[in-house]
């Protein structure tokens, strides 16, 4: 036997035992008949043993071919577990991939989503940043934003994925003792809940005709997530995401017919990170997993 056995001449030998004919391996392993008959040949003058017989209708395996027939079985499905092993560490997407959002975005709209992902892609590990900045990703703190503007840096790349509805919701405890109003101007008659120095809702009232002060506000606070829970504490009407609204049975939805313009939902990446793999990953998994919460109906 030649001490230099080329353990790779067994797949043609173990093509040629099972179709019985070298025409047959050539077009199982998508070769020629010649090489099918040359690589035979070597591992028959390496092994120093005839494996098979040449008939008219094609090979005849010999004693010693059933003999090692087992044993280049075993050789085969080893190489076939390292294949599958090599490929598997290939598809495997795993490491940490650091995700921005607003305050309620983070707190709400991503935990149960982020828990879906887990299923999808076990290996990943996700660093959350509760933040309304806009920097992050140019500081590279963060690796993808999801944000109600769109950036308008060149060096960012951003997808919108959906929208925000917005709602004027009140506690049904508030409503059973001070009411419920039935047109926007009624609602200057209430306890409202708007922002410090944020002055949306303000402006908001502005836009429909009814120009009102700070001071009109009984809660006043530019954190979305303590507005909301200010609302759901019944410490007055507040204009809130329908995201947050859908999670609380007691929260009441007031004047159907008031249409808030919703807030656009973009999706950035620092354009240099985009192929990045397992980036990749989770970017096109909130794309679509963001977009489809969001169009839950309250």
């Amino acid at each position: 036997m030649n001490n230099k056995f080329d353990w790779t001449l067994v797949r043609f030998f173990l093509a040629a035992l099972e179709h019985g004919s070298l025409l047959g391996a050539a077009r199982a392993l998508e070769a020629s008949q010649p090489t099918i008959g040359r690589h035979i040949a070597e591992l028959e003058s390496q092994l120093g043993v005839a494996l098979f017989e040449r008939t008219g209708r094609g090979l005849k395996p010999l004693a010693m071919a059933l003999i090692l027939a087992d044993s280049a079985r075993t050789m085969e499905a080893g190489a076939n577990q390292l294949q599958r092993h090599v490929s598997g560490a290939e598809d495997v997407v795993s490491g940490t991939v650091r995700i921005t959002a607003s305050q309620s975005v983070a707190c709400v709209l991503l935990p149960p989503l982020l828990a879906k992902m887990r299923q999808v892609l076990p290996g990943v590990q996700v660093e959350l940043v509760s933040s309304n900045e806009v920097s992050n990703l140019l500081r590279r703190e963060a690796d993808i934003a999801i944000r109600m503007v769109p950036p308008d840096q060149s060096s960012l790349v951003a997808k919108r994925i959906g929208k925000v509805t917005l709602g004027v919701y009140a506690h049904r405890d508030y409503l059973q003792h001070a009411g419920t109003p039935r047109d926007p101007g009624q609602l200057l008659g209430h306890a409202l809940i708007g922002g410090d120095k944020n002055q949306d809702v303000i402006c908001g009232f502005a836009a429909m005709g009814y120009p009102v002060e700070r001071e009109q506000f009984s809660f006043r606070c530019d954190d979305l997530m303590a507005q909301w829970h200010a609302v759901r504490s019944g410490v007055g009407i507040g204009f809130v995401s329908d995201y947050l609204a859908r999670n609380d049975a007691n929260v009441v939805a007031l004047l159907p017919t008031l249409k808030i313009p919703p807030l656009p939902v973009w999706l950035a990446v620092h354009r240099e990170i985009r192929t990045n793999k397992r980036i990749r990953a989770v970017y096109d998994f909130l794309s679509e997993a963001v977009a489809h919460s969001l169009a839950k109906p309250v």
